[in-house]
């Protein structure tokens, strides 16, 4: 089947390159002309531009963006809706907001354009293992990108999840319980490491992975980065959001359900992000008025 690919990241250039492998024709672009070359080189057509893009597609044209969300995939869906003709289709597979992706949805019905929302899950081992991939949209369109979604994918890796908007949806959520699934690993190994025995916590990661309950892939990874650095001496505990989590404690909240190890997992993220705390310093400072409970002194240089 022959696609276009928009952005040629750690994921679209390795997406591109899986399709590749599987006997589809994929025209890329990206603004770096060394990803579009490098994809050049591994079997892809290159373009210069969505235009160009899509004059290389023959009709109906699939394009498949893998940018970052909000505005930037929102520019590249309206620049593709102003050359794109009606039955043409569009598949997101970025992290985009739900609600967003809902409304460019309805930009691209208003034009004749279907648009897929692809919850794409796999990062930078995708390649090997392929993408688990949560697919919102309109049957028909949906039907039609299938030899596409089943190369991606490892067999089982492929759900068409519901209606627009679905798709992200679903991968908002998932994105939102690996945050309270890394908390609690970060948590545990963390409990390990300042426990009075010397645990190899690479070791016991390993040992974890076999037949028992909390065995996962994300513990196989812990593995990996163990065997790195034993201590993770050479990482700093600062860790980023991306905005899933966010967007899922909204819609935890917007639907009254109770979510408190996701939400507790995305405010230790924001923890992680401070130097210095500066409500722990009012608390120190209530502590010694109220108790004379004595309080630590900065330090200067």
């Amino acid at each position: 089947m022959q696609l276009g690919m928009v952005g040629l990241g750690k994921m679209g250039a390795n997406m591109t390159t899986r399709l590749l492998r599987g006997g589809h024709e994929v025209v890329v672009y990206d603004r770096s002309a060394d990803a579009v070359a490098h994809a050049a080189s591994g079997g892809a057509v290159a373009a210069s531009g969505l235009a160009d893009l899509v004059g290389k597609l023959g009709s109906p044209r699939v394009v498949w963006i893998m940018v970052p969300s909000g505005k930037p995939t929102d520019e590249t869906i309206d620049e593709l809706l102003g050359v794109l003709a009606k039955g043409d289709i569009i598949i997101d597979g970025g992290n985009t907001n739900w609600k967003d992706g809902l409304a460019a949805y309805e930009r691209c019905k208003a034009k004749g354009v279907h648009l897929i929302d692809a919850g794409t899950s796999g990062g930078v081992w995708g390649l090997k293992e392929g993408y688990c991939l949560m697919v919102g949209g309109d049957d028909e369109a949906v039907k039609a990108c299938e030899p596409i979604f089943r190369t991606l994918a490892p067999e089982n890796g492929y759900a068409h999840v519901g209606k627009a908007g679905a798709g992200h949806f679903s991968k908002m959520v998932h994105n939102g319980v690996e945050y309270g699934m890394l908390q609690a690993y970060g948590e545990g190994f963390e409990i390990l490491e300042s426990s009075p025995f010397d645990f190899d916590l690479g070791q016991v990661a390993e040992l974890w992975c076999h037949a028992s309950v909390v065995r996962s892939w994300l513990l196989e990874l812990a593995v990996l980065a163990f065997k790195d650095d034993p201590k993770l001496a050479s990482i700093r505990g600062y860790v980023d959001d991306t905005g899933e989590g966010r967007w899922t404690v909204q819609a935890a909240i917007d639907q009254n359900v109770p979510a408190p190890v996701i939400t507790l997992a995305l405010l230790q993220r924001f923890v992680s992000r401070q130097d210095e705390s500066f409500s722990a310093k009012v608390i120190a400072a209530l502590r010694n008025q109220f108790g004379g409970h004595a309080v630590k002194s900065e330090s200067h240089a």
